[in-house]
């Protein structure tokens, strides 16, 4: 007998260090899988809102509430369209729009590395502590007088407000994720021989990102009332919060929902934004749905 054996054709791969065949068909299975449950989801929240709106125009053609605070889905979307093609809305939402990220930028770079210097840092902790959750109390809306005190009625004032608004949902959340690291795993890491550095890296920062994260989607919610809140009071008669002003003292309730509904849309958007980058900066914290 010659002995000869033969070999599957997925080993052949495998040996050459290459995937075998089934790891690819996989992949790929997962690939389609995950593209079907973004467009089920998709399709699912298209047809939520378009029944949402379906029924609101309904309830407010049969007048069941006062039209004056309750117009007419199709009244809503024609005055953003309008407020749109006739440039009303368009400058204010880029006014409201770059003051709200850019305070959200300069949030994250103060407050993530405090936070973390306080979560890991017990000297840091007892200084700043007080400050910190004095702040986080601390009503926005009263710093207003003195904020347009110091700094007068402008920008400078708005971007202000939304940076004491977001900074320390941020700073307290990076705070606890670090507080938080199981212990376990730094002391393993230790008797590895891991160095200082090397356990932030390795063990404490990717452990604190989805707390990080999280502080930023805080932030983004804070930080957008913030925005409203300056732009209301601080008389500046820019960004959609005045949009929001004038349509009031006008009663122009069509217009007053358009720009609910344009301000809830940037917040959605900036909260799933940082979903998806959770999801490709942290894949491990992605839970299996059914």
């Amino acid at each position: 007998m010659s002995g000869t054996t033969t070999t599957a054709p997925g080993a052949n791969s495998s040996a050459r260090g290459g995937k075998p065949g089934i790891s690819k068909a996989a992949q790929t299975e997962s690939i389609e899988v995950s593209r079907l449950a973004s467009l089920k989801s998709t399709a699912i929240t298209i047809v939520n809102l378009a029944l949402f709106f379906a029924l609101w125009e309904l309830v407010a053609r049969a007048e069941l509430l006062n039209p004056l605070f309750f117009p007419q889905a199709s009244d809503i979307f024609s005055a953003m369209w309008t407020g749109f093609a006739d440039g009303t809305i368009g400058p204010q939402l880029w006014h409201s729009l770059s003051n709200l990220l850019t305070g959200l930028v300069v949030s994250a770079l103060i407050g993530i590395p405090v936070g973390l210097l306080m979560g890991a840092s017990r000297t840091a902790d007892l200084v700043l502590s007080p400050y910190v959750w004095a702040m986080v109390s601390l009503p926005r809306v009263a710093l207003i007088p003195l904020l347009i005190l110091i700094l007068g009625f402008g920008n400078s004032m708005q971007l202000t407000i939304i940076i004491l608004s977001a900074v320390f949902p941020i700073m307290v959340n990076c705070m606890a994720g670090v507080k938080t690291v199981d212990p376990s795993l730094i002391r393993a890491g230790k008797v590895l021989g891991a160095s200082r550095v090397q356990l932030y890296r390795k063990i404490v920062l990717p452990f604190t990102l989805p707390f990080v994260i999280s502080g930023i989607n805080q932030g983004i919610a804070r930080g957008l009332v913030g925005m409203l809140i300056g732009e209301l009071l601080g008389g500046s008669g820019e960004g959609l919060g005045f949009l929001l002003n004038r349509a009031g003292d006008n009663f122009d309730s069509a217009t007053m929902y358009a720009i609910l509904i344009i301000l809830a849309v940037m917040s959605v958007g900036l909260v799933q934004s940082m979903n998806v980058l959770e999801r490709r900066a942290a894949p491990w914290r992605a839970t299996p749905r059914v």
